[in-house]
């Protein structure tokens, strides 16, 4: 249904830039410092693993994606794998999700804005910032697929260039000295650093929603998906050697990347990466809107959501209910809060939305009836099943108590509305029968 009311206007190059933008957000600017502060040089090692565990999501992503051609993304998967409860609950979640973490990352957005702008963040200044922030990107994506895919584009440059330059440039500044490898950190330590680094390199979920919007999407989404991690994984592997060989202080500085670039760049060095940190955030919010949108049309495409959020516009061919609905929320939400985090429910509800797409892999080799994959991965199964076990090891190193409590409000809640749904829908369908006999 999506192909007929959505333009097909992303190509390869398009893709990647998404899934490039969807991984590298704000998280990258600080969490170097932080896993070092944990364990040292080790982070190195740290990082590695984390690539190593989502690369192998990643490659169930491709293979289940290459199977679908309509938007939705995981929820579809779970939906057409599990039933529509599972379905409902994933696609609930991952909105509940984005939109949360774009009130956080826009809020973290006009911090970084207060290095420039001195009072960005008080008051009326900053509710006038994030209103204007909310509102460029909400007629950007209204206007069109392809203008969005095209502020895309311009960001993931926008936000590789500065991190290129540190990377290369502060290779000549290392010193090796830096580096420690003398004191070995626990299995508690490592593993936690671990799950803290997943935040760095979880988003690229969001690119796969918007499948009923790629040209040949069983090609190009596991091209975009493979190409658009490998790209990050280098990226974040060579800054964070070069942030720990460059600032012999890393473990307590605020902003890693900015203070390491200062030690070689000089001032010149932190106001170039800041202003690369304001264009990653500003770019991950941008595909953030681009999906969690993209969500709800699917939903509503599928009768689990009113139909309205799959309007899409006579001239632009987007949903623009869906956007202007979402618009709304994120900036109440966003002004509501100094900092609204996602912290809380974004890993585990992201982990366990990793988790129904690595067991949809399975279930559908074994259905006849499910459609044909153009992407095939070499020992599927046994890559599904080792990614299930890393995502079940993440999961034993949260704090249930505290983040599993508010992610069981988030699925209680959409399990109200699910059923909700369900019963007006029964009911109206009553009625009309009851009209049409008459």
């Amino acid at each position: 249904m999506s192909e007929e009311k959505l333009i097909r206007g992303l190509g390869r190059l398009d893709f990647t830039a998404i899934i490039i933008n969807t991984i590298i957000g704000a998280g990258i600017f600080g969490l170097p410092a932080k896993v070092y502060a944990q364990i040292g040089s080790y982070s190195l090692i740290a990082f590695l693993a984390c690539a190593g565990i989502i690369a192998l999501i990643v490659l169930c992503y491709a293979e289940v994606s290459s199977r679908f051609s309509a938007t939705g993304g995981p929820y579809l998967y779970a939906r057409e794998a599990f039933g529509p409860v599972v379905g409902f609950e994933v696609g609930w979640l991952y909105w509940v999700v984005r939109v949360t973490t774009f009130a956080a990352n826009c809020n973290l957005l006009v911090t970084y804005l207060g290095f420039f702008v001195p009072g960005a963040n008080d008051g009326a200044m900053r509710i006038a910032f994030i209103s204007l922030v909310v509102l460029i990107i909400t007629v950007v994506n209204v206007i069109g697929i392809r203008e969005s895919a095209r502020m895309t584009n311009f960001f993931t440059v926008g936000k590789l260039l500065p991190l290129f330059i540190f990377s290369v440039v502060g290779m000549f500044f290392i010193q090796p000295g830096n580096f420690n490898f003398d004191i070995v950190p626990g299995y508690s330590s490592f593993s936690s650093a671990v799950l803290l680094l997943i935040y760095a390199f979880v988003g690229f979920e969001a690119g796969v929603v918007l499948a009923g919007e790629a040209k040949e999407p069983g090609k190009t989404m596991p091209f975009g998906l493979i190409v658009g991690l490998a790209i990050v994984a280098v990226f974040y592997v060579l800054i964070q050697v070069v942030s720990i060989g460059t600032l012999p202080g890393l473990a307590a500085s605020e902003r890693p990347i900015a203070d390491a670039a200062a030690s070689f760049l000089g001032p010149f060095g932190a106001a170039f990466i800041t202003v690369g940190a304001l264009i990653s955030i500003f770019g991950n919010l941008n595909v953030g809107v681009l999906s969690s949108t993209r969500m709800l049309f699917a939903m509503s495409e599928q009768r689990d959501l009113p139909r309205v959020f799959e309007k899409t516009h006579a001239r632009f061919k987007t949903p623009h209910i869906a956007i202007i609905v979402t618009a709304v929320v994120i900036l109440v939400l966003t002004i509501m809060s100094s900092f609204l985090t996602a912290v809380a429910i974004a890993t585990i509800t992201r982990l366990l939305v990793y988790a129904t797409t690595c067991g949809a892999l399975p279930v559908f080799r074994m259905r006849e009836t499910a459609p044909r994959s153009q992407f095939t991965l070499p020992l599927g199964i046994g890559a599904a099943v080792l990614s299930l076990l890393l995502i079940g090891w993440l999961l034993t190193n949260v704090d249930f108590a505290k983040e599993g409590l508010a992610v069981l409000v988030a699925v209680v809640v959409g399990l109200i509305i699910f059923a909700g749904f369900r019963l007006v829908g029964r009911s109206n369908n009553n009625a009309n029968g009851e009209t049409e006999e008459l």
